[in-house]
Parts: C-alpha cells; structure tokens; sequence
C-alpha cells in the first residue's frame, strides 16, 4: 500500500511498490533480488547496502520504478525516508536518479531535510555532481515540501508498511489524508516506541 509521498509523484508512477525475496547478490550501489524464477536488478544507495542482510536471507526492498522512453530502472530503499527524498529530488529540474542516490550515498534523509529547511547549499554541494546552482534549486523548490515531511527516525521498511495500512485505515474511516497524517505524526511523537500498525491506528482516533 502507498503511504504519504502522494505529493512527489503520481501514484502511477510507482508501479511496483516493493520486491521481496532472496538477496542473491548485492554491491554498494545495486542488489539482485529473486523473486518466483525472477531475478530483480535493484540500484540502491549506500545507506541501504549497509542495511541489506547476508547474500541467500530473505530481503524486502521498497522500490520506485524510474520509466523514460529509453531506460527502465528500479530503484530499491531500505526505508520510507530513503525513498520520499529520492522522489523529492528527482522531481527537481536538472536531477537524476543517479544524483539522488549519490545524495542518499553521503547524508542521511534527516541530514538532507535539515540541509534543505536550514538553506545550506553549501552542505548540498558535497554531493558529487551537485554545484551551487543544482543546490540552490533543490533549497528553493524543495524547501516548502520537505518542511511538510514526517520522516522521523528512518525506521525500516517493516514499520513503514504498518505507518502506510494506518494511513490508509484512518481515511477509510473518513479522515482526509493530511488530517490523518496530522494524528499519526502526532501519535509518533508521543508514543515512539509504538510501531504496529492496530496500535497506530487506535491512539491516532484518541487525538
């Protein structure tokens, strides 16, 4: 289920949200997932290498499927927070997938919000392949909407599933999205040990 980042992209735009299966290989920049016969070239930033398990265990990647006329890539996340700032990013003029990822390879997504609210360019520009003048865009454009942003502690991919059925539970129930979102941040900052989605929910309907 899709979770808060509506405003990034489309929701045609995801297409395969996640692949899960066996780690068959994995590298600093990409993993190769099987997934029933199939084996998935997954490009993943440095981040999420660190956080993948030994070659043959059981992995789950959130992914984004990058479509042009002339490529067709998927790219894969550890978290939620990994792959809203690599959506975010790629949304700006003049930035690629292979930006972003460098992004993602050099500071955390908390680390990159702050860098981008605080219009600290100079930081952006650490990032090989972003100058001044690809780091001043992505301040300007970008400020307004990662302020929105609840990316919390980058937790994996487990509580970003149950934080997405909770969102999508309380608008069932009649909440509008940025209400619902409103609740559960608010249920994050008092209760941060509480991940399960049932839990989510119940003290998301107390407020």
């Amino acid at each position: 289920m899709l979770s808060y980042l509506s405003d990034a992209k489309p929701r045609s735009a995801w297409m395969i949200t996640y692949v899960s299966g066996k780690l068959k290989e994995k590298r600093p920049a990409e993993a190769v997932v099987a997934v029933n016969g199939l084996g998935y070239s997954v490009f993943i930033p440095t981040s999420t290498y660190e956080r993948l398990p030994s070659q043959g265990e059981e992995v789950k990647l959130l992914t984004y499927l990058y479509v042009r006329e002339d490529a067709l890539r998927l790219f894969g996340f550890a978290t939620e927070a990994e792959r809203v700032l690599f959506m975010l990013m790629i949304s700006v003029v003049g930035v690629g997938p292979r930006l972003a990822l460098a992004a993602l390879s050099t500071a955390s997504p908390q680390e990159l919000r702050q860098y981008i609210l605080q219009n600290n360019s100079q930081m952006l520009t650490r990032v090989p392949g972003i100058g001044r003048k690809t780091a001043d865009r992505l301040v300007v454009e970008l400020r307004d909407r990662v302020d929105a942003l609840a990316l919390g502690d980058a937790r994996p991919t487990s509580f970003a599933q149950d934080r997405s059925d909770a969102l999508a539970a309380l608008e069932t129930l009649g909440f509008t999205r940025a209400a619902a979102e409103r609740r559960l941040r608010v249920v994050q900052r008092k209760h941060p040990s509480v991940t399960a989605a049932n839990e989510l929910i119940r003290l998301a309907l107390q407020q």
